[in-house]
């Protein structure tokens, strides 16, 4: 492969960021540095970048805060996101993926696994943007259920003219049941539009539910309330948007 990606590392460890910018750099790779969440977004936005690794624990603004901001710009969904963190517990790690991240490494951190993690996030995102390169061929229809109009090409939508402030992820995902609403559309399917993997039922569930949360409460139902959205149990989800 050929090793001329740009590598975003964010980190409040000098001396950690130092070592990861060696251990990239001697493999080919460009790195830009860091030190907390809102000098990445500002390297973000000035740098194209094709892989961001990110300390959970950061000052001014966490990893978990700049995975959030990164994945409402629809300019960066094809960008892997690669945590980094000395929590060790199933709980954090399992925050994490429920965020949608393409992977997460505990620290101390191998060079070996680092740069195996690198390879292959990298090799993963580049066969997603040729696929969608593919697909872009003609422009996409807008798409109108009921007081919901969803424009693909802008990668915007707007229920009752009101835009609504969608993360890359919640917008695929929208997409996706709007263009099918006469069916319930399985977890698996709706996993590999918004994640591009193919995993199991645990797994589909657990990287589903706060994004499915997160897109109700957008559609404008109170935490709790399972309008917009509707699951139905063991098959999948389907859009259930009423006219008014």
């Amino acid at each position: 492969m050929n090793n001329d990606a740009v590598i975003l590392v964010a980190d409040d460890q000098p001396d950690l960021l130092e070592m990861i910018e060696m251990t990239l750099e001697t493999a080919g790779y460009h790195v830009l540095r860091a030190l907390n969440g809102v000098e990445a977004l500002n390297l973000l936005a000035t740098h194209a970048v094709d892989l961001i690794l990110a300390d959970v624990s950061m000052p001014q603004m966490n990893g978990y805060q700049l995975y959030e901001r990164v994945r409402e710009h629809s300019e960066w969904i094809f960008i892997p996101f690669i945590f980094l963190s000395a929590r060790t517990l199933d709980s954090d790690i399992r925050y994490g993926k429920e965020l949608g991240a393409d992977d997460y490494l505990t620290k101390p951190i191998e060079p070996e696994d680092l740069l195996a993690a690198v390879r292959g996030k990298l090799r993963r995102s580049r066969q997603m943007i040729v696929s969608a390169a593919r697909s872009a061929g003609a422009s996409k229809a807008s798409i109108t259920v009921g007081r919901l109009k969803i424009d693909p090409d802008l990668h915007k939508a707007w229920l009752d003219g009101e835009l609504l402030k969608l993360s890359a992820r919640e917008f695929t995902l929208l997409e996706h049941l709007a263009r099918q609403t006469e069916r319930v559309t399985s977890s698996h399917e709706l996993v590999r539009a918004t994640h591009g993997i193919d995993t199991d039922d645990v797994e589909a569930g657990v990287l589903l539910r706060p994004l499915i949360r997160s897109l109700r409460r957008k559609l404008g139902y109170d935490v709790g309330e399972i309008g917009g959205v509707e699951n139905v149990r063991g098959v999948g989800y389907r859009l259930n948007l009423p006219e008014s």
